[in-house]
């Protein structure tokens, strides 16, 4: 595919591609700099100042705090006209700990942090396009906005939920984002509504062999209500998953009754309504095992995701972008390299990836070099993302961009390995490339944030937006304040 420019209004939108190759060299460095300093939900302390030095020394506009959360950040450039944002993330996560350029599993830190999900590439590139969108707008004059939020918290702290409940993106008319990936291509707006939920059972300690009939115990509660969750599995749509952990097994002890017990699930489902339908019958499992043990049960739910909103309009001119710029490139040193990671995958992993994005399998292809088309896969195994919220009240697109080895688990330390390599720079800035010339586009003829606009209305219409985080459901900050 051919790397021609294209004009729109007498403005040759390409210019932005090399707006974000000037720049690249800040950007590499930053997602070098938050690969090297792996942080958790809300606690992305160093990797968020790092966002907002770099903000800061290229002229946006700061706003710190956002949605009272010490780790969300929005930078904005421009004035008046529509407001864009681009979303990053940049948080970790947790035993990944992994050297870099490395084709074997050998940690930093035993039992440390790694960006297992390649958030830090994900946030720099998203700033490396918001950067070069303002330069744009600031060279040819034009109105409109520009942002960048820094997102802390996607990996299950469901931050950008929260942000859509503080009314962040109230004034926002487009939002954009990507994701680091083994392929490049518009993603396919398919993803899991879910809640996280935690089930607290109390009951009675008690001596186990002195008085077992006065306890009464809620680590008994909490296996009957697994019990009962599997068996609802047979009954529910088989695109929906459920998972859990005893966070809490209420004591090592087997001579006590336990008398407190903690269960947190995760609950997910092709949309709003079916998940929060799984919702309400889990609840029912979790209160019948605290009758069968009489015991009580109190639920508190953590986080939550609405499933991705898909905009037609968008989802085509990103596309056009891509087609416009094609795959990225790669040169023999990278694909030596990520040939080295496939050596530490099985063949199941490598037809998996191309499998799931609607792609053929084939041999000897270590780096993505083609573009997949709209709409590729049949969404079969998705996870879910709080892109998806703010997808419910702006219309929102995103990419996939090639950063790493056809094949490599996501969350693994593979995918860590090669946080930092050519090939990841090299994807990271072809993602900033279609997102930027994505909003160049949509501030060169609103006609195309108007029909956004109006995609969003018609899919939503008849289905009010429900935020699957409750009001009285505050992230977890207040040590950090």
């Amino acid at each position: 595919m051919g790397r021609r420019g294209w004009r729109v209004s007498g403005k040759n939108v390409s210019d932005v591609w090399g707006l974000v190759e000037a720049k690249r060299g800040i950007f590499f460095d930053l997602s070098d700099r938050v690969w090297d300093m792996p942080e958790l939900n809300f606690e992305e302390r160093r990797s968020c100042a790092e966002h907002m030095a770099v903000l800061e020394q290229q002229g946006f506009r700061i706003a710190r705090n956002v949605a009272g959360i010490p780790t969300a950040v929005m930078g904005e450039a421009g004035e008046g006209g529509p407001v864009i944002a681009i979303l990053g993330e940049y948080d970790a996560l947790p035993g990944l700990s992994q050297v870099a350029g490395l084709a074997e599993k050998k940690p930093v830190t035993e039992g440390g942090n790694g960006h297992g999900c390649g958030h830090n590439l994900l946030g720099s590139g998203s700033l490396m396009a918001a950067t070069a969108v303002k330069d744009y707008l600031e060279a040819h004059g034009l109105k409109g906005r520009i942002r960048y939020y820094g997102c802390p918290a996607e990996e299950g702290g469901s931050a950008k939920g929260f942000m859509v409940r503080a009314g962040v993106f109230d004034d926002v008319d487009i939002a954009i984002s990507w994701h680091p990936a083994p392929f490049a291509g518009v993603n396919n707006p398919i993803s899991l509504a879910c809640n996280e939920i935690n089930f607290h059972f109390s009951g009675r300690a008690s001596h186990a062999a002195a008085s077992p009939h006065l306890g009464r115990s809620a680590l008994d509660a909490v296996e009957l209500m697994n019990v009962g969750v599997n068996y609802m599995r047979e009954h529910m749509p088989s695109t929906a998953r459920i998972h859990y952990a005893i966070t809490d097994t209420g004591g090592s002890a087997p001579n006590v009754v336990q008398a407190s017990a903690t269960v947190r699930y995760l609950i997910r489902a092709r949309d709003l309504p079916e998940m929060q339908g799984l919702l309400r019958r889990v609840k029912k499992i979790a209160e019948g095992a605290a009758l069968m043990t009489e015991t009580t049960v109190r639920s508190e739910i953590v986080s939550g995701d609405a499933n991705l909103v898909g905009n037609t309009p968008l989802e085509q001119l990103m596309h056009r972008n891509l087609e416009r710029l094609g795959p990225p490139i790669f040169d023999d040193q990278d694909k030596a390299f990520a040939a080295e990671i496939q050596k530490t995958l099985t063949d199941e992993d490598i037809k998996s990836s191309f499998a799931r994005f609607g792609l053929k399998p084939r041999t000897g292809v270590p780096l993505c070099d083609t573009i997949f088309p709209p709409d590729s896969g049949d969404g079969s195994f998705v996870g879910s993302t709080d892109v998806g919220t703010v997808s419910w009240v702006v219309p929102t697109v995103q990419m996939r961009g090639a950063t790493y080895a056809i094949g490599t688990p996501g969350h693994s330390w593979q995918l860590v390995a090669q946080g930092k390599a050519p090939a990841a720079h090299k994807g990271m800035e072809h993602a900033a490339k279609v997102m930027a010339g994505t909003a160049v586009d949509l501030f060169l003829t609103p006609s195309l944030i108007a029909a956004a606009k109006a995609d969003l209305r018609e899919r939503l219409a008849g289905t009010p937006f429900v935020n699957p985080i409750p009001d009285d459901v505050n992230p977890p900050v207040g040590a950090m304040e």
